[in-house]
């Protein structure tokens, strides 16, 4: 038989968690549900720790989008997308977005494709394809049409000279 956890367990155990890295309103509340505490008992935890600043949504956010640009290699739509199913309010979703280097976004981007592009030239060999695939691929990494054409038809130029 499971000992049910008191609300002090609870509230400290999440504490001690929060402290080794970010964490959001989210996360807390889903282990708390799966521990099956009271909705009360959550409430009065989670006030808990936002008044303590253990947890902070922007903080929280701006921590994501850094992690899952730099080394996730992420793009904005799916840095959003994951965010928003941690239901991150959506200004400060934007607000963290943009905090990225658009410059450095767009030098991962090229990297990415670089790389995909030299694991897929010996399969492919027409350019329609070739840029099919790579279209693909970024997208599926959550970059948008626009920047994909843009670094595609740049580097595909810079193939030509």
């Amino acid at each position: 038989m499971k000992k049910e956890k008191s609300e002090q367990e609870v509230r400290l155990t999440l504490e001690a968690l929060c402290v080794t890295g970010e964490h959001c309103m989210q996360e807390m509340r889903e282990k708390m549900m799966r521990w099956g505490i009271d909705d009360e008992v959550q409430q009065r935890i989670l006030n808990h720790l936002v008044e303590n600043r253990f947890i902070d949504e922007e903080r929280y956010a701006r921590a994501f989008v850094k992690d899952k640009a730099k080394y996730n290699k992420w793009g904005r739509r799916k840095i959003e997308q994951a965010l928003w199913a941690k239901r991150i309010p959506q200004e400060t979703i934007r607000e963290a977005l943009d905090e990225v280097d658009g410059e450095e976004y767009v030098e991962t981007l090229r990297r990415l494709l670089k790389q995909k592009k030299a694991s897929l030239s010996n399969r492919t060999t027409d350019q329609y394809t070739l840029n099919r695939q790579l279209l693909r691929f970024a997208l599926g990494r959550g970059f948008t049409y626009d920047i994909i054409r843009q670094c595609i038809d740049t580097d595909y130029d810079e193939d030509m000279d």
